[in-house]
């Protein structure tokens, strides 16, 4: 049975809050030889309220959580017996990846609420040139998650609303992955029950959260989120398995990362586009028109102009539908979507954003 198809809970332990990088030291009392995965402006974030032990070895990744890096520091860390990353999700699917080949622990440290990242057993991998590779799922879960969220309030606020984005589509891919089915599983139905919290928190409380960062407090809206987005979303896929991870909005998000004029704009961003995407290939035009307003207001990407490409926008559906499509790509847990199809409904989508445009 593959990985990916295994109920996986979460990490070992799990801590959220105002003060947490505290513990940090104090959690690996019993480890020899930590070693440090991280990023230099990560880093920086991280040690404007914590440090680590001069004893730990600090190494950089090279931006791309790609296998190549992963194995260079696996060597580099040597007779590491945990593995702590610390940063956004690239630094930490790295550090779950060293963890992996090296056999041993990881610790992970988000210094931004940008997607799950810091909560499962897998990671997102790319290429040298930050083109979608694959997903790797692990061994092991994370020994421990530990949120600072005095850290994720300081962070710049579009990687909150990266991570809104990415969270919202755990719904609407178990959704639509399911809705056919007969009958489920109890712990693939308490994947989806997550999956619909996380929904009706972000429409409840993720306006109120980013005014709260923009302004500095710590609040209950604000923490709601960055627990939906870290906590929250690692348990639908966690419980539900492949009934509840990615389909047709990252399938999109994956094939927009062959677009170059995309490459600056956030996971967690790129995905929320995919969801107008895959409700327009299921026909829940409805709840396009639904969503809309939200994406306008929050500021996500709702057509091919707001992802950057201005231009040649025949050839970048084209190229994106084509990627999606791909039997091995997570559209197919939906059904049968040719590339026509997929180009189809982002048309669809064009149309729809700029109706909503022209009406205000």
């Amino acid at each position: 049975m593959r990985l990916s198809q295994v109920v996986r809970s979460g990490p070992n332990q799990y801590i959220c809050e105002e003060d947490a990088a505290k513990y940090l030291e104090e959690k690996l009392a019993d480890f020899k030889h930590p070693v440090v995965i991280t990023g230099v402006k990560s880093y920086k974030a991280f040690q404007e309220f914590a440090s680590v032990p001069e004893t730990w070895p600090v190494l950089r990744y090279d931006h791309t959580a790609s296998d190549k890096n992963m194995a260079e520091l696996a060597e580099k860390a040597g007779d590491a017996d945990v593995i702590v990353g610390i940063g956004g999700g690239k630094v930490l699917d790295t550090a779950k990846g060293t963890a992996e080949l090296l056999d041993c622990e990881v610790v992970l440290v988000p210094t931004i609420a940008g997607t799950c990242a810091g909560y499962t057993p897998l990671s997102a991998v790319y290429d040298e040139f930050s083109q979608f590779s694959h997903v790797a799922y692990y061994k092991r879960s994370a020994y421990l998650t530990l949120i600072d969220l005095r850290i994720l309030l300081h962070s710049p606020v579009e990687y909150l609303l990266g991570g809104i984005g990415d969270s919202l589509a755990k719904w609407y891919e178990s959704e639509a992955i399911t809705r056919n089915m007969p009958s489920l599983p109890v712990m693939v139905e308490l994947g989806l029950n997550s999956a619909k919290t996380i929904r009706e928190g972000i429409l409840r409380d993720s306006e109120q959260a980013i005014k709260d960062q923009t302004a500095g407090k710590i609040t209950d809206a604000f923490r709601n989120i960055v627990e939906i987005i870290i906590g929250a979303a690692g348990t639908v896929g966690g419980f539900a398995g492949e009934y509840g991870r990615m389909a047709g909005a990252h399938a999109i998000h994956n094939g927009l990362s062959f677009l170059p004029e995309t490459h600056s704009i956030l996971h967690g961003s790129k995905v929320a586009y995919g969801i107008l995407v895959q409700l327009a290939a299921t026909g829940d035009l409805d709840e396009v028109k639904k969503l809309l307003p939200l994406y306008q207001k929050l500021g996500f990407p709702y057509n091919l102009d707001t992802l950057h490409v201005t231009e040649n926008h025949e050839a970048a559906i084209e190229k994106v539908a084509a990627y999606a499509a791909k039997p091995e790509e997570s559209f197919v847990l939906l059904g049968d979507y040719s590339k026509e199809k997929i180009a189809e409904a982002m048309k669809t989508i064009e149309q729809l954003a700029m109706e909503k445009t022209i009406a205000g």
